[in-house]
């Protein structure tokens, strides 16, 4: 197989290189799956060959059975060089390479033959020799190319060769070939494509091929044009008649049919367990002990309780592609007739479903009924899209379509449920119009309206989804009111990311926006939180603000049952009305509770939710560790928008702490995929603006902000820009611009007047204390306010980031001994928290008020009483709270008292950050690199 686009695989051109510019001969054994690019690279080798001489041959399995075929294809432009041997050496090699065999006496003699006559061939030029899939010749070959690859130390020859996986050669150094990364993989199919792809459509793509360079070229040239652009379904595999379809198909024959058909029953038997598999193969009158030669083909791997995988990732989709269709219909009845047991209904129902062609309406129904049993999984999507394939209504065959869609979207299979939809019919012209359509198919258009503006809000633009959201919402109103609720709150989340908020006016005045006294709790609660969000953007605090903490009520009680959709709608009443602590708990809930149902799709959002009540609780490390996940998630399920919001995120994160290089990093990532005041957007603006604050560039810093949003108009990113003005306004006062800073701050003032929160009451008066006349006693008093009303036990960081403005601005009026106390915490508290730069400026700072500072070494010892230290150090030791007890002739009650003071005078929040602690080791926020 030949790939004609080298991609993702500079480190092995590189080694490549570096083999071919060593002076002395050297050999090097390439190994991978089929498909990975193993002839590729040999012939970049070739191209790189200079002046050497070039060798090249291939192993062919129709030549396996002939001993020192290969050698003799390899040889053959050389053997005028044979005269030059000693006359034994010529004898063998000659009866070797034309047939005559190689007896046991005589191996040694021709190894050193082959040796001896590669050495010879180089002394005019230095050779190249390239055999490419040495175990796929004949096993003599194999052996003498061994040997000699072992023995080229003071020859110039190099010896490339190529091997499948699980082929390594004793004495010789070899490098496997990974699978392409993301990356390399959307390049490679970018390269192929007749025009820029969807970002969707190559996701996709990406995920099919495997990081397999040959299958992700073999599915590139096998797509029609709409398949490009998105408008028709992708394959769900590379294609059978491709050259990785080829490949394998050629491995296939090579073993016996029983193998065969017990290697098809196990790729179609996915995880359904060993026992199905085992009476499946009995009944095709064989053994699961067939599977031998596969696994010595390296197709599968058989577990010690029987359970046989595959580990290469393309292998179980290639086995089932290159099978006939009659041979895929034998095997899914074989395994439909061996689900017996009660809980493999689901499974049974899939095979029997596979084996029919024709429409079946009665399997289809059996297929609905054992999926609604099944919740939210593959099998389940799988299950109902089937079930539509076999349905001979139409109306109903569209039906299960869109519900096979809500289930591929909400187990996070975006390109699946974008195909479903796709293959709906067109929505009757008058639909939700007031046209002349029956009322189930303004149903089936509000559905497929409301799926289609999720995945836009998610994955698409979404200033888009608001008017398909609303125009569900408008469709659904008057059959299910529960569908409309939801599609008005993603229309409100719509227009939040997208920075109109002006618009969720239109949201609020919905007619399924009006609560009924009828209605089960998690409707009051969804439209209590769209009634407060409403008030919240007007300005109007007095009314949000009670119907927010009614929304954060109902999302606490116990006793109901709620969606995580509905716990995700308590928690943003809850970051809306500054109570973090509820916020982190009904956010933390949700997530679970979507973990728990299947709901994959939910998770991103969430984990978003969590991440923000982490930031504002001061759990800096634990907003960016949800971050990563949220972020991981979304760039599994193709939500990009997502993505974009936790990028941004992470960007604020890594900015706070003064970590330069992965804030920028993580702005790269958003790129400009961010449209102009959208929220991933802002979080990136609000990240560079701290970066700009830090390093002294207050003017750049206070612009970015104000920029984000036009208080009073309903543009912008409002949210974002109100989270974020204690550092506009301190930026806006160190650049001399007092009524830009007043003027955010008076926004936030309203809004924290609203609230019952201390830490934003204390970030408000910290921003007062910066607006007021230096040196005076206002501005002392509001520093003052700002440390009593910082809670102790959360937000850390923002207290000792008051701490270190307090002390520069006594030590500016003159007061450094009143100013060091304050600096000596901040610093002490930064080097806790591992914001070394932050403690660099409170080192500075001290300096500056006439005390000699360097690194503390060791500042638990100065912190702790002797008992405290004891303790600590036991807890640092790995000892429990009970061991300490009994060591110490204690009570455990004793030592809670002393470790719970212990962490607060150190300031930290678990186990590990005390360790760290007592090693003169700041915490180590590895989760923003």
């Amino acid at each position: 197989m030949q790939i004609t686009f080298i991609c993702g695989r500079q480190h092995e051109c590189r080694q490549i290189r570096d083999l071919l510019a060593t002076p002395p001969g050297a050999a090097l054994l390439l190994h991978g799956e089929p498909g990975a690019g193993r002839t590729t690279l040999l012939a970049y080798a070739h191209r790189h060959a200079a002046d050497r001489t070039v060798l090249s041959a291939a192993g062919l399995a129709d030549e396996a059975e002939l001993p020192y075929a290969g050698l003799q294809r390899l040889l053959d432009p050389v053997r005028d060089h044979a005269a030059d041997l000693p006359e034994r050496q010529r004898r063998v090699l000659h009866r070797a390479l034309t047939g005559d065999g190689c007896g046991d006496g005589d191996r040694l003699t021709l190894t050193v033959a082959v040796l001896g006559l590669l050495g010879r061939a180089a002394r005019e030029r230095p050779l190249l020799c390239t055999m490419d899939d040495l175990d796929t010749g004949d096993a003599p070959t194999a052996r003498i190319l061994a040997f000699v690859a072992r023995r080229l130390r003071h020859l110039p020859v190099t010896l490339l060769l190529t091997a499948g996986d699980g082929s390594p050669l004793a004495g010789i150094p070899s490098r496997r070939l990974p699978p392409l990364d993301e990356t390399a993989s959307r390049a490679l199919l970018a390269a192929r494509c007749p025009g820029p792809p969807p970002d969707s459509v190559l996701a996709t793509l990406a995920a099919i091929g495997a990081g397999n360079p040959q299958a992700l070229v073999d599915l590139a040239d096998a797509l029609t044009r709409g398949q490009w652009l998105g408008r028709e379904p992708l394959p769900g595999a590379p294609p059978a008649d491709g050259n990785l379809g080829r490949a394998y198909r050629a491995m296939l024959d090579r073993l016996p049919a029983d193998t065969r058909r017990v290697l098809l029953l196990t790729a179609l038997a996915a995880d359904i367990g060993s026992g199905v598999l085992a009476r499946a193969a009995r009944t095709a009158g064989t053994a699961v002990e067939a599977l031998a030669p596969a696994e010595t083909a390296g197709l599968v791997r058989t577990g010690p309780y029987g359970d046989v995988t595959f580990p290469r990732p393309l292998a179980r989709a290639m086995v089932e592609a290159t099978a006939s269709a009659t041979e895929r219909r034998t095997a899914h009845l074989l395994l439909a007739a061996a689900c017996g047991a009660p809980g493999q209904r689901l499974r049974r129902a899939l095979h029997r479903a596979a084996a029919t062609d024709a429409p079946d309406p009665v399997l289809a129904a059996d297929l609905v009924a054992v999926a609604d049993d099944g919740g939210y999984s593959v099998d389940t999507a799988a299950a109902l899209a089937r079930a539509a394939e076999l349905t001979d209504d139409p109306a109903l065959a569209a039906e299960r379509r869109l519900t096979a869609a809500r289930h591929a979207w909400t187990i996070g299979r975006t390109g699946q449920a974008r195909a479903l939809l796709r293959a709906l019919p067109d929505p009757p012209e008058g639909a939700g119009l007031g046209g002349p359509v029956t009322p189930r198919e303004v149903a089936l258009g509000g559905r497929s309206a409301l799926l289609r503006g999720e995945i836009r809000l998610r994955c698409g633009t979404p200033s888009t989804a608001l008017p398909v959201l609303l125009a569900a919402a408008d469709a659904l109103t008057g059959t299910d009111r529960a569908a409309a609720r939801l599609a008005l709150l993603r229309a409100g989340e719509a227009v939040c990311f997208s920075g109109e908020q002006y618009r969720y006016a239109e949201v609020a005045r919905h007619p399924a926006a009006k609560r009924r006294d009828t209605e089960d709790p998690e409707a009051e609660l969804l439209t209590t939180l769209v009634a407060g969000v409403a008030a919240t953007l007007r300005g109007e605090h007095a009314r949000g603000g009670p119907l927010l903490r009614r929304a954060v009520v109902l999302g606490g009680r116990s006793g109901v049952a709620l969606t995580p959709t509905a716990l995700t709608g308590a928690a943003v009443a809850g970051l809306l009305v500054a109570v973090d602590a509820a916020a982190h708990r009904l956010a933390d809930r949700a997530v679970e509770l979507a973990r728990t149902r299947g709901e994959v799709c939910l998770l991103p959002r969430a984990l978003e939710l969590r991440a923000m009540s982490e930031y504002w609780l001061g759990r800096h490390d634990a907003a960016a560790h949800s971050c990563r996940e949220g972020l991981l998630l979304a760039r599994s399920g193709d939500q990009h928008a997502s993505a974009g919001v936790h990028l941004g995120l992470l960007a604020v994160l890594a900015a706070v702490r003064a970590d330069r290089d992965a804030g920028l990093r993580y702005v790269a990532e958003i790129g400009d995929s961010a449209a102009p005041g959208s929220r991933p957007y802002a979080l990136a603006q609000w990240a560079l603006s701290v970066l700009d604050l830090v390093d002294g560039r207050y003017a750049d810093a206070a612009d970015r902000l104000t920029s984000l949003a036009r208080p009073g108009t309903g543009r912008g990113q409002v949210l974002v820009q109100v989270m974020a003005t204690p550092h506009l306004v301190e930026a806006a006062a160190c650049a001399g611009r007092p009524a830009q800073a007043h003027a955010a701050l008076a926004v936030f003032d309203r809004w924290v007047g609203s609230t019952t929160s201390s830490s934003r009451r204390a970030l408000s008066a910290r921003c007062h204390a910066l607006l007021a006349p230096r040196g005076s006693t206002e501005a002392e008093e509001s520093f003052r306010a700002a440390l009593r009303l910082h809670p102790a036990d959360v937000a850390t960081f923002e207290r000792a980031r008051t701490e270190l403005l307090f002390g520069r601005e006594l030590r500016r009026r003159r007061r450094p001994r009143d100013a060091r106390a304050y600096l000596h915490r901040a610093r002490q508290a930064f080097v806790l928290l591992g914001a070394q730069t932050w403690a660099e400026q409170a080192t500075a700072e001290l300096r500056a008020a006439g005390e000699s500072v360097g690194v503390p070494q060791r500042p638990a010892e100065r912190l702790l009483t002797g008992q405290q230290l004891r303790i600590a150090r036991l807890v640092a030791e790995g000892a429990t709270n009970r061991e300490i007890a009994d060591r110490m002739f204690l009570s455990t009650r004793t030592v809670d008292h002393h470790l719970r003071n212990v962490f607060h005078r150190l300031g930290v929040r678990s186990r590990t950050e005390l360790t760290r602690a007592l090693d003169g080791t700041p915490p180590q926020y590895s989760t923003y690199s």
